[in-house]
């Protein structure tokens, strides 16, 4: 297996069926072995039956879709964790059920795998290069770069944007990554970006195109305040040597 395409989905019924028809149009070009894993996070609604609604359609393109179930709802991290346990593929990407960065930029992202340049290869909203179409509000954007300010001065990383939720890995070398790995919420982008660099693994910021699409699952006020001691747990965890 190729490549992996590991969707965490909570409660995306209304997103998910167009988004995997976008996803089953880009891979039935792609002339190497490919899955997609949709893992529902304890959705409320009809995600699961959306997402199986849509296994015949994946197998006559040549793609395999499965359907992952986490143990209730435990969050973005653990959703994309257990996607990457799961999932068979050299690379293994993880995206966003809203595709706010379109799949068609996933060749991006993997091409730096494929050359064995690079082991794990993020997209970045908050480089010179990067082309949003549809911003987020003043408050979001704002919000996005206090928490960078923060990340910088807590956890030491140096990049532009941990958060965009379209990330590439070198699946056998990133499994020890997801290993140590131990935030289950939204803050687990730095967290996986920081052990990763911790290892050793060859990282690259890229820019992407990305837009912003109505109905983010990020609270303002709750999550914000988590993912901010999420980065206090970062550098608490390094200090406890749970990362070594």
């Amino acid at each position: 297996m190729h490549l992996s395409i590991i969707i965490p989905s909570y409660n995306e019924e209304k997103r998910l069926g167009a988004s995997l028809e976008r996803i089953r149009s880009f891979l039935a070009s792609k002339d190497y072995e490919r899955e997609v894993v949709v893992v529902n996070d304890g959705s409320r609604d009809r995600t699961s039956e959306v997402a199986r609604a849509e296994t015949e359609a994946f197998r006559a393109a040549g793609v395999e879709l499965r359907v992952v179930e986490n143990p209730g709802n435990r969050g973005k991290g653990y959703s994309v964790r257990n996607g990457i346990f799961q999932a068979r593929g050299h690379i293994a990407l993880f995206t966003d059920a809203d595709l706010s960065a379109p799949i068609e930029e996933a060749d991006k992202l993997i091409r730096p795998i494929e050359t064995d340049d690079y082991d794990v290869v993020f997209a970045s909203r908050a480089l010179s290069d990067s082309v949003i179409p549809v911003r987020q509000s003043v408050f979001r954007e704002t919000a996005g770069r206090t928490f960078n300010v923060l990340m910088r001065g807590i956890v030491g990383l140096p990049y532009k944007d941990t958060q965009c939720g379209f990330k590439a890995f070198r699946r056998d070398r990133a499994l020890p990554v997801f290993e140590r790995q131990r935030i289950d919420g939204f803050g687990f982008d730095a967290e996986v970006l920081f052990v990763a660099r911790k290892l050793g693994l060859r990282l690259l910021e890229l820019p992407v195109v990305w837009s912003h699409v109505e109905g983010s699952k990020v609270g303002m006020l709750s999550d914000s305040t988590r993912m901010f001691t999420d980065l206090v747990q970062i550098r608490w965890n390094q200090v406890r040597g749970r990362y070594s």
